[in-house]
């Protein structure tokens, strides 16, 4: 453009030069003072092609220099990128590039308490899941700190990789992580639900061989978050959404946003409630402070729904009032059954009914996760006896009685107030319906004792 108005600027000094010269040959015929001004003119247009001249060359080299250190520049990001994802380093990325990635946004993969997922293609090709972590700036830049900081330095087989981030003066921060194929395990264990299915959607029943696989899987990546890395990573949310699963249905540990980094030297840690209820350890109400055995209770929590098929806590009664809900605890089933000698009873009935299991192995794992929710935290195996005990290198005893206490964290809070720093504790008492003729149709009501 400004190479244009140069040419056209010239070219219009040449016409008035031109111009001004006929006018004097006209009006001062062949006279001293008219062939002065011609010399004047003509060595102005000689001046003004000159500079054009120089101008166009100046440009031209100009022009080869700046393709030169775009293609240098282009080799250096590449080479750059390439040995940040040797040594495991996030990238920044630019938003331009997120926005281009995803088309604008539009591919939603799904959408969580704090914010939406949304499937893109980087430049290289690369397919890759863009996190984008939405609500208020404080809340979001606290889990946009606390991921980046949980993962960015590891590397494990069964945890996803944050291939990088982006960060939006006074706006929403992403994360861009590999993208795993068959999505989160919820899918593959829960029966699907009406109106579930998407267009993203992928889902089905995993057999049991696969449901041993994954509850090893993701058992192998909690040990090397507790014992492997410089400081103890507390998850602090395992549960099936938070579980992804790739081409070959590994399963891989993914959304630290609420993780907690505990020193080596620390045995418990105090913070604020965070996690998803049902899958929340007793110790988080008692504020006796968490530690590495509260990821081993949602642990257990989780391997029991793997067994089952079937949520550890489920409403099967709203009642008209909040505080009449009525809950069927599954895990309170699981300790039934195995004392009645039908632990089979647990088993999906999908899984049963398609493939047989040996009694031996499904006693294992139940086993396994009763030891994983006993509500003293002492009593807890670690993740890396879990692995052991699921690799059979190590006895699996049959674990002790536990009350099960549940809590309710969702009530409502009654009346005009109260202390908001108390939190509500249920506890599970059993409640049979008229109409039931075995211990599986126990259902549990949930009875308040402290204002929220």
């Amino acid at each position: 453009m400004e190479d244009r108005k140069a040419n056209i600027i010239a070219v219009s000094l040449v016409a008035i030069i031109v111009i001004s010269i006929i006018v004097a040959r006209l009006s001062l015929r062949l006279s001293n003072t008219f062939f002065l001004i011609l010399g004047a003119d003509v060595a102005a247009i000689v001046a003004i092609a000159a500079v054009m001249i120089i101008r166009r060359r100046f440009n031209s080299r100009r022009k080869r220099l700046e393709t030169q250190m775009v293609s240098e520049g282009r080799e250096l990001r590449i080479e750059y990128s390439f040995l940040r994802k040797v040594a495991g380093v996030p990238i920044k990325f630019r938003y331009k590039e997120l926005e281009d990635a995803t088309d604008g946004f539009r591919s939603l993969l799904g959408r969580g308490a704090s914010g939406a997922v949304f499937k893109g293609i980087l430049s290289d090709g690369t397919e890759v899941a863009v996190k984008r972590i939405e609500g208020d700036q404080e809340r979001g830049e606290k889990e946009f700190r606390s991921e980046v900081s949980a993962i960015a330095s590891v590397q494990h087989v069964n945890l996803v990789r944050l291939l990088g981030y982006c960060i939006v003066p006074s706006g929403p921060r992403f994360l861009v992580y590999e993208f795993v194929y068959h999505g989160s395990l919820d899918k593959w264990i829960f029966p699907k639900i009406g109106g579930q299915a998407g267009r993203h959607y992928h889902g089905g029943c995993l057999t049991w061989d696969l449901r041993c696989r994954v509850a090893l899987d993701v058992a192998k990546a909690l040990s090397y978050l507790h014992h492997d890395c410089r400081s103890c990573i507390l998850h602090l949310d395992v549960k099936p959404e938070n579980i992804l699963l790739d081409a070959a249905f590994h399963a891989l540990v993914s959304d630290f946003g609420l993780s907690k980094l505990m020193g080596k030297e620390e045995s418990r840690v105090v913070t604020n409630i965070r996690g998803t209820k049902g899958y929340l350890a007793p110790e988080w109400i008692l504020e006796n402070g968490i530690s590495e055995k509260s990821d081993v209770y949602s642990y257990g929590m989780v391997l029991l729904e793997i067994i089952g098929g079937r949520r550890n806590i489920r409403v099967i009664d709203h009642g008209i009032h909040k505080s009449e809900r009525k809950f069927q605890c599954f895990s309170k089933i699981v300790s039934e059954k195995l004392r009645e000698g039908k632990v089979m009873e647990i088993v999906d009935e999908r899984l049963v009914n398609a493939e047989e299991i040996a009694e031996i192995e499904v006693k294992k794992l139940v086993y396994i996760a009763l030891w994983c929710i006993q509500e003293k935290p002492k009593l807890r195996p670690s993740m890396a006896l879990v692995v052991e005990m699921l690799e059979g290198r190590v006895p699996v005893d049959e674990p002790p009685e536990t009350e099960m206490l549940v809590v309710d964290f969702l009530s409502p809070t009654g009346g005009n107030g109260g202390d908001r720093r108390h939190r509500q504790a249920a506890v599970v008492k059993p409640y049979k319906e008229d109409n039931s003729t075995t211990s599986a149709n126990y259902s549990f009501v949930i009875s308040e004792l402290s204002g929220r």
